[in-house]
């Protein structure tokens, strides 16, 4: 509320206010500021002085500033009173009234003695002047008489300005309620802890990681919302920061996207936010998001990256292959910013970097994927020329690349070279056992394995398990098999995967005993997995041993069988398609049709549909072969699947329903194929299938062929019933004139 407050050292010692109405009644109240919402009657008023021979010109105190009128002949700048609803002034406005009627009651008080003696001596003056007021306002022609009556009319007035300073005082005060808060208990509830704000912030990332991806973004906003948070730049970093540790890239990208659409959220830290969301984004491999979040970067100064942001983007990008990428990441570290920012005059904005080791081990990473040895000899190259010497890192990285090239005497000219200069670390010898486990030099592996050892290095659980794999390739299992005390000590993945690598290692090495025994040792430690399974289980068919391979199969079979709850399917390992598969193209090779029958008829009850591509040949093969069994089976899986069938099965089972004498349902197969796939079975293509058949279709199949499919055609107008039709007629009159042909040629003999 605004409020006008005129004081009597603004307007003069004069207490003359008899013309209140002919004053103020024409300009005055055309004045713009009393054309608002706010009420003339709400406004309090102090005692009003105006002269008797001229109006002089006064100021008028408001919420907004000082404001200049001449009340004689009512001009007024309108500029000046327009009303701007401004929140802001408006609390600036209150704030200065509340500073004023302080500073005034600190004057009261301090002149309280003096306000007293002037009350007293014009006591009598104010009398006259009340019975005036009283006069003009309740329209009284005589002017009472001084005395007692003028007393009880200045007690009436006094009442009256009273009453109307303390409903102004209650128009104040519901003004400031208004701007309370809407929680009036706020400010008594206790600050929540740092620790309940984690987690909360943990749960909120919870939920977000278990909630569907293609939630509406009104139910994504409303979950944000919902989880009693204070969104600031610490706690959307914590939410991107558990995110990503959770894999959940998407839903990374997903909290940027809302946190950019929120215009109320200020974020002063927003370029460690966009770098939590590219370390989330290359923990999960996921490079060209990277990239695309690593250019929205570069949009804006606040966000403009900084060296952090640089590993970040350029560590993925190495481990991606990304190599034209990261080095324009490069340039761009080394350039000045492509858009020109606004800046203030005296700071100046200079993002420019130069490459650190960190960089170049990316390039080195990059190096490694693409299998460029020239990449490893540049970044050498560049940190020569900067007098920066290469690190253990370093060095094992040159080496890695040298190995996926093929240079192994390389490696070992890198490896020399990093001992004149720093300790060897772990990676350097998981590079040097792999390059002599490829030259197959076993024992010179265990022997760099053991100069590891004595110089207090700890090994990686990847080196140990490359020794190991070393080592089965070459035979000697039971030397592996030690291994497996070291790499239990400090390794993070299940021992069964261990286990699985060095039976693909002696499984590539050719010896499939080893890798028998390799999977019956296992079996005392740890249950092997399916991908266990299907590696023996090809090892076994691809060597002939189809005795083993079966037992096998009915043992992944057996355990289907004694499944009876949910529990139960977690504890056993059941057969995927890849081992149908592997067993079906094994015995199609081998023509054992009722091993294929049977294990094709298991497929299909596991859930396993037909695939053309894989199924298609061994189904014709088994009906040449005479089992039709597998046929029936597909025909039926499709059609409870209601997938349209392949031509070479219509076309087969067309074939063996002539045969057995179904006509209907001979028919039955190509009526009811899709006219949109019709093309394929033109006249052309019925012509050549019964050329191809005419030893197994007699003249009698042919000619009833043509009886029961004419009433179909006239029934149902099918494309390909007419070009049956036709084929039909055409091959019976080929060969009834090649027939004459033959009787009149043997009758010329004769």
């Amino acid at each position: 509320m605004v409020a006008i407050i005129l004081t009597e050292a603004l307007f003069g010692a004069s207490s003359s206010c008899t013309d209140f109405n002919g004053v103020f009644g024409s300009n005055y109240l055309r004045c713009p500021c009393f054309s608002s919402r706010f009420s003339l009657s709400e406004t309090s008023f102090s005692e009003i002085s105006l002269g008797n021979k001229r109006v002089k010109k006064q100021k008028r105190i408001l919420g907004v500033g000082i404001i200049s009128c001449s009340l004689g002949n009512g001009i007024i700048d309108k500029e000046e009173l327009e009303f701007k609803p401004s929140f802001d002034e408006y609390l600036k406005a209150m704030e200065s009234l509340k500073e004023k009627k302080k500073s005034d009651s600190v004057i009261r008080r301090k002149t309280g003695e003096e306000e007293k003696g002037k009350f007293g001596k014009f006591e009598k003056k104010k009398c006259v002047e009340s019975s005036d007021i009283v006069k003009k306002h309740e329209g009284v022609g005589a002017v009472k008489e001084k005395g007692n009556g003028g007393k009880l009319e200045f007690r009436k007035v006094m009442i009256q300005k009273r009453e109307s300073i303390s409903n102004a005082k209650h128009v104040d005060e519901m003004d400031r309620a208004a701007f309370k808060s809407m929680d009036d208990d706020a400010y008594d509830k206790p600050r929540v802890t740092k620790a309940d704000m984690e987690q909360r912030i943990q749960r909120l990332a919870k939920c977000l990681n278990g909630a569907d991806i293609d939630m509406p973004e009104w139910m994504f906003s409303k979950m944000m919302r919902s989880a009693q948070i204070r969104f600031s730049d610490h706690s959307i970093l914590r939410i991107i920061q558990i995110l990503g540790r959770l894999g959940n890239w998407r839903r990374v990208l997903q909290v940027i996207e809302w946190l950019h659409s929120r215009e109320r959220f200020k974020s002063h830290k927003l370029r460690y936010i966009y770098t939590a969301a590219l370390d989330a984004l290359g923990k999960a491999r996921r490079p060209v998001e990277a990239l695309n979040l690593f250019r929205a970067m570069q949009e804006h100064i606040s966000s403009y990256p900084d060296l952090v942001a640089y590993h970040c983007i350029a560590v993925t990008l190495g481990q991606a292959g990304h190599m034209k990428e990261l080095f324009d990441v490069i340039d761009t570290m080394q350039s000045p910013p492509r858009k020109k920012f606004k800046t203030n005059i005296i700071e100046k904005f200079d993002p420019r970097l130069e490459p650190d080791v960190v960089i170049y081990n990316a390039v080195l990473n990059a190096c490694a994927r693409r299998k460029s040895w020239e990449g490893a000899f540049w970044v050498l190259q560049q940190l020569k020329l900067r007098d920066q010497q290469p690190s253990v890192t370093t060095y094992g990285l040159v080496m890695e690349v040298m190995f996926e090239c093929g240079k192994y005497n390389l490696v070992h000219d890198f490896f020399k070279k990093m001992q004149k200069s720093c300790i060897p670390n772990a990676l350097t010898y998981k590079v040097l056992v792999s390059t002599l486990w490829k030259e197959g030099k076993t024992d010179e592996a265990i022997l760099a394995v053991e100069d590891m050892e004595r110089r207090g290095i700890v090994g990686t659980a990847s080196l140990y398990y490359d020794l190991a794999r070393c080592l089965c390739s070459a035979g000697r299992c039971e030397e592996a098999l030690m291994q497996m005390e070291k790499i239990c000590k400090v390794a993070t993945k299940p021992l069964v995967v261990t286990y699985t690598g060095l039976l693909q290692a002696c499984v590539d090495s050719g010896d499939v005993q080893s890798g028998a025994y390799i999977f019956n040792q296992m079996n005392q430690f740890c249950s092997p997995n399916l991908v266990t399974y299907n590696i023996m289980l090809k090892a076994y068919l691809d060597n002939g041993m189809f005795e083993e391979a079966r037992q096998l199969f009915f043992k992944l079979l057996d355990n289907g069988n004694r499944i009876s709850s949910k529990l139960d399917s977690k504890d056993k390992v059941l057969p995927d398609v890849y081992t149908f598969n592997l067993m079906l193209d094994a015995y199609a090779a081998e023509k054992k049709w009722d091993d294929l029958e049977f294990t094709y008829s298991r497929m299909l009850k596991y859930g396993y549909h037909f695939n053309p591509k894989r199924h298609i040949q061994m189904v014709l093969d088994s009906c040449t072969a005479g089992k039709v069994e597998l046929l029936e089976a597909t025909w039926k899986d499709l059609a409870r699947a209601d997938r349209v069938p392949p031509v070479p099965l219509v076309k087969e089972m067309f074939r063996l329903q002539l045969e057995r004498g179904d006509f209907s349902a001979a028919l039955a197969c190509v009526a009811d194929y899709p006219s949109s796939e019709s093309q394929a079975f033109s006249a052309k293509f019925w012509m050549k299938f019964f050329v191809e058949n005419s030893d197994r279709l007699s003249d009698g199949t042919l000619f009833r062929l043509l009886q029961e499919v004419s009433p179909v055609i006239v029934r149902n107008d099918s494309r390909i019933l007419n070009n049956l039709l036709a084929s039909c007629k055409e091959f019976l009159r080929t060969r009834s004139a090649k027939l004459d042909r033959v009787h009149s040629e043997t009758a010329l003999v004769c």
